[in-house]
């Protein structure tokens, strides 16, 4: 089974985001430690401690960025937050698996005390946050999960009717807010708001057996990897032909499996590793189906950071395939094949376990 994931700091590296005064200065200290971190890929540090790395880069670039905005509305008279507030993460930074090119998947959650400019003050604080996170290289979100909509950001009492109604509904894409939610990570602000909306998550999610089901429908659909004579399946068109999507092909069924189970067994963590050792802990689930995910998860991680990186005003961009000259390198090659194997049997455990929910449902 692999290791237990470990804990470093490396806090003296971040003194240039901590001191920025101003969102040009916070994008020079993002380029500066993005080049640094970049060299550590060949370095010691193991691919769990290199990701912990980059994602304690990311929050604290986001701590400053909401710091530096409402900075900007005080000077422009807006005022401080009228109310408390908790600016939360989803997907890759949820999970705490960002790469150093990840985009937007942000939100707020706000007090519900009175307060007859908060709605308001907290619209023009989203749009200018997510501006400024773009100004820093965080691509906004295509899917429009930002603090800047107001899906996303809404308050407590407001979250907790809009949990309600996508638990309510099992359609596809209420079920797909739910499942984007389940990732929530509280990065600024008040904490408490964070902590009341996770335990509404989960007593909620616990209240409606259903979910589990629907869930799972949702996690066992994914494009197919390996034909059937266990061949890699590469792109066949279009610019990324013979080349290989590692996030949809690899990572994203392996975080969706990871966290069906967690849910399935109302696991809060949201790291996907941590998720998998809860399980472990719990003898939750079998251990060689534990042990297969943890270890293609591992190598997904690799397979992830290592996917060409381009440079776009001096920060890294990568599409996130393997290219057709990479898919041609025979140790490369015969890694993937073996970690979709696992991933594969991960997959088909989960489809039988659909086949007999469906059966039992009357």
């Amino acid at each position: 089974m692999m290791e237990p994931i470990p804990f470093i700091n490396h806090s003296w590296s971040y003194t240039e985001i901590d001191v920025a005064a101003s969102v040009e200065e916070l994008r020079q200290a993002r380029i500066v430690l993005q080049n640094e971190l970049q060299e550590l890929l060949s370095a010691s540090l193991s691919k769990v401690e290199w990701y912990q790395t980059v994602n304690e880069l990311h929050d604290r670039i986001s701590r400053k960025a909401v710091e530096l905005c409402i900075q900007g509305m005080v000077e422009e008279g807006f005022g401080q937050p009228p109310v408390p507030y908790a600016f939360i993460v989803f997907g890759s930074s949820g999970r705490e698996e960002s790469t150093l090119w990840s985009d937007q998947d942000n939100g707020m959650i706000i007090s519900d005390m009175p307060h007859e400019e908060k709605e308001s003050y907290y619209a023009e604080l989203g749009q200018r946050i997510t501006d400024v996170l773009e100004e820093l290289g965080y691509a906004k979100c295509e899917g429009k999960v930002m603090c800047s909509e107001r899906l996303w950001r809404k308050t407590l009492e407001a979250w907790k009717q809009q949990l309600s109604e996508w638990r309510s509904d099992l359609a596809w894409e209420p079920v797909r807010n739910l499942i984007i939610a389940s990732d929530m990570r509280f990065i600024t602000g008040d904490h408490r708001l964070a902590e009341e909306w996770i335990n509404e998550f989960y007593s909620g999610f616990r209240q409606v057996p259903e979910l589990s089901d629907a869930v799972l429908r949702n996690t066992v659909k994914h494009k197919a990897t390996l034909n059937i004579l266990g061949q890699v399946v590469t792109e066949r068109f279009g610019e990324h032909a013979g080349g290989f999507d590692v996030k949809y092909g690899l990572y994203i069924p392996l975080v969706n499996s990871a966290r069906f189970l967690a849910l399935q067994h109302g696991i809060k963590e949201t790291s996907t590793l941590k998720r998998i050792e809860r399980l472990v802990s719990l003898e939750a689930v079998p251990l060689p189906l534990l042990d297969a995910a943890g270890r293609a998860f591992v190598s997904a991680l690799e397979f992830r950071r290592n996917t060409p990186v381009v440079l776009k005003g001096d920060l890294q961009q990568s599409s996130g395939f393997l290219d057709e000259k990479q898919m041609k390198q025979k140790q490369v090659h015969y890694e993937l094949r073996n970690t979709l194997g696992l991933v594969r049997r991960v997959h088909r455990a989960l489809q039988r376990q659909l086949r007999f929910a469906e059966r039992r449902r009357p």
